[in-house]
């Protein structure tokens, strides 16, 4: 049985001639740029995040250069991030101006480790950028706590927690502002690249919206040194059409994360830990274990569409090397590089997948 990482014909669920005939007409109507079809969308995701403004962006990685740029972050400024967290997070840091400073990540979550942050603050740093990865949402409570007394930003690399929710708030919510990619792979997908970023601060929504449209504040009326990164409005439209299924797909998401985590357990693997009182929404699920390669290889030749997410952490690659961060220095970071591996998650999985992924990994280890 080949189990696959995607179906992205079920991300369009039924009806979707009617979604296709619009696109055309847009499509011939000239219905392309910050078009109502795209104010539509931000309005829409700003009522789901439960936030003032949501601003329609090109990629994940505008998303979070654009709101640092907008907080007036730049040259001589330092921004907190994770050191097992997407290059897109720390390239954006690096893009805006500023400089990125690693802290590791906690053992049992994978997300970052808050003491490290308090002890990370020194007198350039203006901001913190939390990563809710794999889809479990960061608790920001300290982090918010710590940010206030130091006057800090918060800034949420939400890229993979679409829907994710602590204590019942939604994340992008959160902080000072929520960075979101709508990458193909997202739990909330369009057709191509696209991102946006959330906030409740208007004034800081209006600067956004400067810097996303070359810096103008009217039509030909520069006023900064602005992008030029505009949500597509095909794809906002192919965004509207998803957003009202994300709980649903969700829901579903955590449905086959519990099949996986009962039908692995037993075994030499952890998982990522998460608490009842978060709302994970499973874009990736991890397992670890020491013999991660060789489960990988087991794995793909069952066809089973098995994949390792970074497996170099950011202080090793090439990217950074001016940086002068060394092995060693974030060890949190690097048993992760070697010991996760991410299982095929979809909302459709169906129950014969989830055993047969489960039966494979069984067999592995002997089970």
């Amino acid at each position: 049985m080949d189990v696959h990482r995607y179906n992205y014909a079920h991300q369009f669920g039924e009806g979707v001639e009617c979604l296709m005939a619009e696109l055309q007409r847009m499509l011939v109507d000239g219905r392309y740029v910050l078009t109502e079809d795209v104010r539509r969308f931000e309005r829409e995701f700003a009522a789901y995040l439960g936030v003032g403004c949501v601003q329609g962006v090109n990629t994940g990685t505008d998303a979070l250069t654009i709101a640092l740029a907008a907080l007036g972050i730049g040259r001589g400024d330092r921004v907190i991030t994770q050191a097992n967290t997407f290059n897109a997070t720390v390239a954006a840091i690096r893009l805006s101006g500023a400089t990125p400073d690693l802290v590791d990540a906690d053992d049992r979550t994978y997300l970052i480790d808050e003491p490290q942050v308090a002890a990370a603050v020194g007198p350039d740093t203006r901001a913190v950028v939390p990563v809710h990865l794999y889809g479990k949402p960061t608790p920001l409570a300290a982090l918010r706590a710590l940010a206030d007394r130091a006057g800090l930003a918060i800034v949420e690399d939400a890229a993979q927690a679409h829907g994710a929710r602590i204590d019942g708030r939604r994340v992008g919510s959160l902080g000072t502002a929520g960075c979101f990619s709508f990458h193909p792979s997202k739990n909330l997908a369009a057709a191509g690249d696209a991102g946006a970023i959330a906030t409740g601060d208007r004034a800081l929504a209006g600067r956004i919206a400067e810097r996303r449209n070359l810096g103008q504040r009217a039509q030909n009326e520069h006023v900064v040194a602005g992008a030029n990164s505009k949500l597509d409005a095909l794809q906002a439209r192919i965004l509207s059409w998803k957003l009202p299924r994300l709980d649903a797909w969700n829901a579903q998401r955590r449905r086959v994360a519990r099949l996986y985590h009962d039908g692995l357990a037993g075994l030499p693997l952890s998982f990522q830990a998460w608490a009842p009182h978060e709302a994970h929404v499973f874009h990736l699920f991890t397992v670890r274990t020491d013999r991660r390669d060789a489960l990988l290889a087991h794995l793909r030749a069952a066809g089973v569409d098995a994949v390792v997410r970074y497996p170099t952490p950011i202080h090793l690659q090439p990217a950074f090397a001016d940086l002068g961060w060394r092995r060693g220095q974030f060890p949190v970071a690097e048993r992760l590089a070697h010991e996760l591996l991410c299982l095929p998650i979809r909302p459709d999985l169906a129950l014969p997948e989830i055993e047969f992924v489960v039966d494979t990994v069984r067999a592995f280890f002997g089970a």
